[in-house]
C-alpha cells in the first residue's frame, strides 16, 4: 500500500448505516465489496450470488449495490447455513493471504536491489474494471483495467490515476430501426465500490487546477484494485460552476475546449492528487496522450525550485514512459495554438518560456494549421515510448518519424509490448476447471510457462467439447434475454424475436463499432452469406454487439446495417446484434461461441486483446493479419484472413479480404467444424482450440505484458534515477 494513503476500511465504515445490517459471522462481505479482487475470482462472487442470485443479476453483480438491497432473512439463512460458512471462510482466508503477501513475484525478483526504490503511477482517461463501474468506452479502458490488475497479481508498486465520469459511459439502445441512441444516467458513487481519497491525517483530497479566468477543483476517489489503489478524480462539485461540473460527467463527451479541460485536470490535477496523498512515483507512465499535461506540470514543480527549464525537462523526461494505442493520425488528440494560448497562456511563463518556445514544445502542422499534439508532448516528454503489439511498432515509427531528422524510420525509438489480457478476470470458472485438472491447481502462478500449456493437449475431447457447448448455452440464454427485453421495451410481439440454436457453429463479432474494423465485411455479398448461414447440415450463426462512439455517424450507420440485415428473410435467426455491449456481455461471447471474428483494415487495428480472450477459452480465431494475430498464428491454431501487405485502395483492400473470408468459412471453417467423429464429437476442430489454448494462454497476457513493461521500461527508467 502505498505510502500516506489512508485503509479504506475507515470510509467503508461511514456508510455502514446504508447497508442491510449483515451478521457478525459473515460481517466481512462488506470489505470484499470494496476491494476488486472479487471481480477476478469467481468463488468470491459465488459468496453473494449464493445468498440470492436473482438479485446478484439485478444489480448487475455489483457487490456494494447488493448489500444495500439484499433482505436481511437472506443474510442469516447464510450465516446459518455451515457449507456456505465453509465458503466464506475459505474465501476471506484467500483474500488476507493475497493481501499480506510479500513473497510477490515482483518482491522475488527485484526486493533486494533498486527496485525497493520505485513507485510506478500509471495514467489513463479510462479504467475499464467490472461492468459495475461504467467508466470504460472500448479497448483502452479494459487494458488499462487489466494492466492494474496485474500490476496487483504481480506486487508491484504501482498506484493508478484516472476520472470516475459520475454519468459513465453511455448505456446503447437501439431504435425501431437499428439507430444507436445514447442513454446517460448518473452513477451514484454510494452503489460503488469507490470511497473518499484521505490524506494520512484524515482529510479529504480536492486538488486545484487554474483553467482561463478561474480556478477548477476536483474531489479524488479511491477504488481499491486487489493490492493497488486506483485513484478517480470527478469535478462535479461545489464550488465548481454548472459548465465546469460537467467536465468529468462523461467520458469522452464534449467539444475541443471540454476536451482540454479534462486533460488538463488529468495531467496535472492527477500529479496533484498524487502530491496531497504523500505519493511520490518516479516512473509515469502515460496510457496514450491524454494525460501528457502531467509532463508540463512535473517540469513547472522542479522550475519552481529554482531550476532552469532545460535541465527540470531532462530530469522530468527520464522519469517517464509513454505507450501509445493510435495507428491513425486522426485519433491523437491535437488542439489548435489559439486555445493553447487560452488555456495555457499564464502557464508557460512559470516555466520560463515565451509564447513560441511552448508552443515549440509539442507543435505539430495539420492540414488545417498548426497545433499542440498530445502524442508528440508524450513523445518528447518521456524517456521510454512502445507501441502495442510488434506490427504497430512499426507503424508508430512511420508515423512519428518526422520527430527524429536525420534517424532511419527503423531507428525510431519506439518500441513495442504486445498487449495481452488478465487471464483471471476472461477465464471462464467452467474452463478454468479443465485447466485445474490438466495443468495444476498452481498453475495461474506459473500462468506465463509456455511448456506447462502443453498439457492441455491431454485434456480430453469430450470433456473439452461438453465445457464448450455449456458454454454456449449460457451465452445463448444471455443473448435471448438480451433481445427479449429490447423486444418487451419496443411492443414487439413475440413471434417476430429471433430465436438462437445453441446447436450450430456460432461466430462472434464484438467490439467498438469503428468503421475501420469493418463490422459489414461479410455483407458484400449478401445471396453467398445468406447460403453460407442456411445451409440445412451445416447452419451457422452470427452473433454482433458493439457500441459506436456517440458522435461517430459512420459507426452508427455499420451498427443500424447489422441490424437491418439481421431482421431480412434468410438472415433472421441466423443474424443477431445484442444491444449494450460491456463487460459481462464481452465475457459471454468470448467464452461462448466458436469462432472469434475480426476483420480490421490492416494495418489500423493496433493490437486488439478480444481474440486473446476467446483464445484462452478455447474459442478458435479468424482474423485479418493485423495488431496482435501476426505474432500468434501459426497456421494451426486459427485462420488467417488476407495477407500480410497493404493496399494502396481501401475498395481493393475490402474485395480481396472479403473473398478470402467467405472462401475460408466456406471450404475450411465451417467442414472442419461439422466433420464429426462416430461419437458426435469435432476431434479436428477441438485439436485446433487446443492449439490455440497451448500457444496464446502463456503468451498474450497481462502476465507477460506487464513483467516485460517492468523489466524493459519501468525499471531501466528508474534506474537513471538511482
Amino acid at each position: 500500500m502505498a505510502d500516506g494513503v489512508k485503509e479504506a476500511s475507515l470510509s467503508i465504515r461511514s456508510a455502514d448505516l446504508l447497508f442491510t445490517p449483515i451478521p457478525e459471522r459473515i460481517a466481512r462481505l462488506r470489505d470484499l465489496a470494496y476491494n476488486l479482487w472479487w471481480s477476478w475470482h469467481p468463488e468470491a462472487q459465488d459468496l453473494y450470488r449464493h445468498i440470492d442470485a436473482d438479485l446478484w443479476e439485478e444489480d448487475h453483480h455489483n457487490p456494494v449495490d447488493f448489500l444495500r438491497d439484499v433482505r436481511q432473512r437472506k443474510l442469516e439463512a447464510a450465516a446459518a447455513d455451515p457449507a456456505y460458512l465453509a465458503k466464506y471462510d475459505q474465501v476471506m482466508a484467500a483474500f488476507d493471504r493475497y493481501m499480506a503477501a510479500e513473497d510477490t513475484w515482483y518482491r522475488r525478483t527485484f526486493g533486494n536491489g533498486n527496485g525497493n526504490d520505485v513507485m510506478i503511477a500509471y495514467f489513463s482517461a479510462e479504467f475499464g474494471l467490472h461492468e459495475s463501474l461504467p467508466i470504460y468506452s472500448g479497448g483502452l479502458g479494459v487494458l488499462a483495467g487489466d494492466h492494474v490488475k496485474e500490476a496487483s497479481d504481480l506486487g508491484l508498486p504501482f498506484v493508478a490515476v484516472g476520472f470516475i465520469y459520475p454519468q459513465g459511459y453511455f448505456r446503447q439502445r437501439l431504435d425501431p430501426s437499428g439507430w444507436q441512441e445514447a442513454i446517460y444516467s448518473k452513477l451514484n458513487f454510494a452503489d460503488i465500490a469507490a470511497t473518499q481519497a484521505l490524506t494520512a491525517d484524515g482529510r479529504e483530497v480536492v486538488v486545484e487546477v487554474d483553467l482561463p479566468g478561474r480556478a477548477i477543483y476536483a474531489k479524488v476517489y479511491r477504488i481499491q484494485v486487489g493490492r493497488v489503489s486506483l485513484f478517480l478524480m470527478d469535478t462535479d462539485i461545489h464550488p465548481n460552476s454548472p459548465q465546469d461540473r460537467e467536465l468529468s460527467a462523461r467520458l469522452y463527451g464534449g467539444d475541443q475546449e471540454m476536451r482540454i479541460a479534462q486533460e488538463i485536470v488529468l495531467g496535472i490535477g492527477g500529479v496533484r492528487a498524487l502530491r496531497q496523498l504523500g505519493i511520490h512515483p518516479n516512473v509515469w507512465h502515460m496510457n496514450e496522450g491524454h494525460s501528457a499535461f502531467l509532463v508540463l506540470e512535473l517540469v513547472r514543480e522542479q522550475v519552481a525550485q529554482g531550476m532552469p527549464f532545460d535541465e527540470a525537462w531532462r530530469e522530468v523526461r527520464a522519469q517517464s514512459v509513454f505507450t501509445t494505442h493510435t495507428p491513425v493520425p486522426a485519433g491523437n488528440d491535437a488542439f489548435p495554438l489559439h486555445l493553447i494560448e487560452k488555456y495555457f497562456g499564464s502557464f508557460w511563463t512559470q516555466l520560463g518560456l515565451t509564447r513560441e518556445q511552448f508552443f515549440a514544445i509539442a507543435l505539430q502542422h495539420q492540414q488545417w494549421g498548426p497545433t499542440f499534439a498530445m502524442t508528440v508532448l508524450a513523445l518528447k516528454g518521456s524517456h521510454v515510448h512502445n507501441g502495442v503489439s510488434k506490427l504497430h511498432g512499426h507503424v508508430a515509427r512511420g508515423m512519428w518519424h518526422w520527430l527524429y531528422p536525420g534517424t532511419a524510420q527503423d531507428e525510431v525509438p519506439i518500441t513495442s509490448i504486445t498487449n495481452g489480457i488478465h487471464s483471471s478476470t476472461w477465464l471462464a470458472p467452467a474452463m478454468r476447471r479443465l485447466y485445474d485438472a490438466a495443468l495444476g491447481p498452481d498453475w495461474e502462478a506459473d500462468l506465463d510457462n509456455v511448456a506447462r500449456w502443453e498439457k492441455v493437449r491431454d485434456i480430453p475431447d469430450d470433456q473439452l467439447w461438453e465445457t464448450r457447448q455449456a458454454l454456449k448455452r449460457d451465452l445463448v440464454m444471455l443473448a435471448r434475454e438480451r433481445v427479449r427485453q429490447r423486444h418487451l421495451r419496443l411492443g414487439s410481439p413475440p413471434q417476430v424475436w429471433p430465436v438462437l440454436d445453441e446447436k450450430i457453429l456460432t461466430i462472434g463479432f464484438a467490439r467498438r463499432f469503428a468503421t475501420y474494423k469493418r463490422a459489414t465485411l461479410l455483407f458484400r455479398e449478401p445471396e453467398r452469406l445468406k447460403a453460407l448461414l442456411n445451409r440445412s447440415d451445416r447452419p451457422v450463426q452470427i452473433i454482433f454487439a458493439g457500441k459506436a462512439h456517440p458522435a461517430d455517424d459512420p459507426g452508427k450507420q455499420f451498427i443500424q446495417q447489422v441490424y437491418q440485415m439481421s431482421q431480412q428473410p434468410g438472415f433472421l435467426g441466423r443474424i443477431l446484434f445484442v444491444e449494450e455491449y460491456d463487460m459481462a456481455l464481452a465475457r459471454a461471447l468470448v467464452q461462448g461461441v466458436d469462432v472469434w471474428l475480426n476483420t480490421p483494415r490492416r494495418p489500423y487495428e493496433a493490437s486488439g486483446t478480444s481474440g486473446q480472450k476467446a483464445g484462452l477459452n478455447g474459442v478458435v480465431n479468424v482474423s485479418i493479419l493485423d495488431g496482435w494475430w501476426p505474432e500468434a498464428y501459426n497456421g494451426k491454431n486459427g485462420w488467417a484472413i488476407g495477407e500480410e501487405r497493404e493496399y494502396s485502395n481501401q475498395d481493393e483492400q475490402d474485395w480481396h479480404d472479403s473473398q478470402h473470408l467467405y472462401r475460408i468459412l466456406e471450404q475450411e471453417v465451417i467442414p472442419t467444424y461439422y466433420d464429426r467423429g462416430p461419437d458426435g464429437i469435432p476431434h479436428r476442430w477441438l485439436a485446433i482450440a487446443k492449439e490455440s489454448i497451448a500457444t496464446i494462454a502463456p503468451v498474450f497476457s497481462t502476465r507477460r505484458m506487464v513483467k516485460e513493461y517492468v523489466t524493459r521500461l519501468y525499471l531501466p527508467v528508474a534506474e537513471i534515477q538511482a
